[in-house]
C-alpha cells in the first residue's frame, strides 16, 4: 500500500502560509528590542547615548531621537496584555511608569560624528503591538 504525497504537500503549503507572518512579526519584535531595549544601562549620560546609538547602528544618518527602556523583556511585553491599556488607535500605554533614557541628537548635521544628550526619567510608555508582541515605540509620557 502506497501513501499519496498529497497530504504532505498540503502540510508544506500550509506551512508556507502560516510561517512567514510569524517570521516577520519576530523580526519586527527583534528590531524593537534592538532600538529600544536596554535592561541594565551603564551611565545613562551623553556617553551612554553616544555609545548605545553607535552600538545599535542608529547613526547612519544620525537618528534625531531614540528612547531606551530599562526593564525586563517580559515586563515590556506585558504592556501588550494585562499591564497595558488601549491608547488611541492600535497603541497600548503602560499601566505603570518605566525607567527610560531618551537620547536626542544635539548636532546640526545628520552626518557623523553624531552627538547626543541624555534625558533620564520614569515615564509611561506607548507602544504598538502585533499578536501580543511589542513592535513599535511611539512615545513616553511624563508620570502625573
Amino acid at each position: 500500500m502506497t501513501m499519496s504525497p498529497r497530504p504532505l504537500l498540503l502540510v508544506f503549503v500550509l506551512g508556507l502560509v502560516v510561517i512567514p507572518p510569524t517570521l516577520a512579526q519576530n523580526e519586527m519584535y527583534e528590531t524593537f528590542l534592538k532600538q529600544h531595549y536596554d535592561a541594565k544601562p551603564k551611565g545613562r549620560d551623553h556617553r551612554y547615548c553616544e555609545s548605545m546609538m553607535k552600538e545599535r547602528k542608529l547613526i547612519s544618518p544620525c537618528k534625531e531621537v531614540n528612547t531606551f527602556i530599562h526593564d525586563t523583556k517580559n515586563n515590556i511585553k506585558a504592556i501588550c496584555g494585562e499591564d497595558g491599556s488601549p491608547y488611541g488607535e492600535n497603541f497600548r500605554i503602560s499601566n505603570s511608569p518605566f525607567q527610560i533614557t531618551t537620547c536626542r541628537h544635539s548636532g546640526g548635521s545628520p552626518k557623523r560624528p553624531c552627538r547626543y544628550r541624555a534625558f533620564k526619567d520614569f515615564r509611561y510608555i506607548v507602544i504598538a503591538c502585533e499578536d501580543g508582541w511589542p513592535v513599535h515605540f511611539d512615545e513616553s509620557i511624563i508620570s502625573p
